[in-house]
Order: C-alpha cells, then structure tokens, then sequence
C-alpha cells in the first residue's frame, strides 16, 4: 500500500511540475502574456471560488501529497533498514543507477529547493527587488546576471529533481504493473526522456534571463 501511494503522489507531483514547466514557459511570449496567465491562475473557477481560493486549494493537495509521499518513503526506508539489522563489516557495491542510489539525498535537496522557491518567487521574501503584480518582472530581477549565483542553485536543484524523477517514474511504473522485460524498458526510456524535457524546461527561463534572451 505504501508504495502504491508513493506510485500515485508522485505521479501527481509529477504532473503539476509539468504543468507549472509549460505556464513557466510562457515567459517567452513576452511580460503581457507571462502577467496575463499568473493573474489567470487566481480568477479560476470564479466566481463558484473566489478570487485566489483556486490556487490555495492547489497548494493544499500538493502539500498533502508531498508528505504523503515523504511519510511514506521514509517508513519504507526504515522497514528496509530493518530487514536487515546486521551491519557488513564491508559493503558490496550497490548496484543500480545513480539516481537510485541517491534518492534520499536528492529527495532532501527537492524539498530545500522547494521552501526556497516558495519564498523567493511566490512570497517574494527572498527576491529583493520584487513587486507584488509584476511576476515577469520578478522573474527577470531574481535571474538577473549579478545574481548569477541564484541561476546556479536553481540549476542544481532541478537537475536533482531530474535525477529524482528519472528513477521516481520508472519505480512508479513497476509498481503500477509494468514489470515485464519490455514494460521496463519502455518505462525506462520514458522515464529518462521525461526527466530530460523537465530539467531543459525548467532550466531555459533562468538561462534565457541570464544570457539577456529574456529581460
């Protein structure tokens, strides 16, 4: 059961990173089309919802499926560890890709980066030349060249979540029933070209705004 609802919220989280990648991108369409969406995103099924209720509702299911998810990797992990109480005096090598193998640690980094993202560009506590209304702007000032150290942190995080999400999917889909020889390799081919148009997603507008393609 607990792999199962880590199979389901991750796919949910999955999902809304794609969708969140394909609104992000629309930066390159200019300040206009980039302000019109995010102020699109807060009049979302009024006027049953008032103004803004869309979004915070949103935020809410993310939350409970990340720790839904989070709670559940980590009794899983303990079990794991648990199987097998007696430490090897020397380890065998791991086997299994990279991204396996540092799961935990990229999932940490992920969810650093997240809190970090929220201050930054939704609270706008962490973007010093930020303005409420003016999300393109914002964008542009917190990408800007003299802060290249922040495109950097950005760059690191989302490869992490490229690592994670590479290994993430192709678990999910085992454990959603693709376990034959050819299920694997189509779920491992998908899972690596999903996670490689992710990161080169998320990855163009900070890059673009740096290299003064979007400013």
């Amino acid at each position: 059961m607990l792999k199962i609802i880590m199979a389901v919220t991750g796919i949910l989280l999955v999902l809304f990173l794609f969708l969140h990648m394909i609104g992000n991108l629309k930066i390159f369409f200019g300040a206009t089309t980039f302000d019109h969406y995010a102020h699109w995103l807060r009049t979302i099924a009024e006027p049953l919802l008032p103004y803004g209720w869309f979004l915070w509702i949103q935020r809410g299911g993310l939350t409970i499926a990340v720790i839904a998810h989070i709670v559940s990797a980590t009794i899983l992990a303990r079990r794991a560890r648990a199987a097998r109480p007696v430490k090897y005096a020397h380890r065998p090598k791991v086997q299994g890709s990279y991204a396996a193998r540092t799961m935990r640690w990229g999932g940490v980094i992920i969810l650093l980066f997240v809190i970090y993202h929220i201050l930054d560009l939704t609270t706008l506590t962490l973007n010093p030349n930020a303005e409420h209304g003016k999300p393109y702007a914002n964008v542009v000032a917190d990408f800007a060249p003299g802060r290249w150290y922040i495109t950097l942190l950005y760059a690191v995080a989302i490869i992490a979540i490229g690592f994670h999400l590479r290994h993430g999917i192709f678990s999910a889909a085992r454990t959603l029933g693709q376990q034959t020889a050819r299920g694997e390799r189509i779920a491992r081919l998908s899972a690596l070209v999903l996670s490689l148009v992710l990161v080169v997603g998320y990855l163009s507008v900070p890059f673009a705004v740096l290299t003064g393609l979007v400013d």
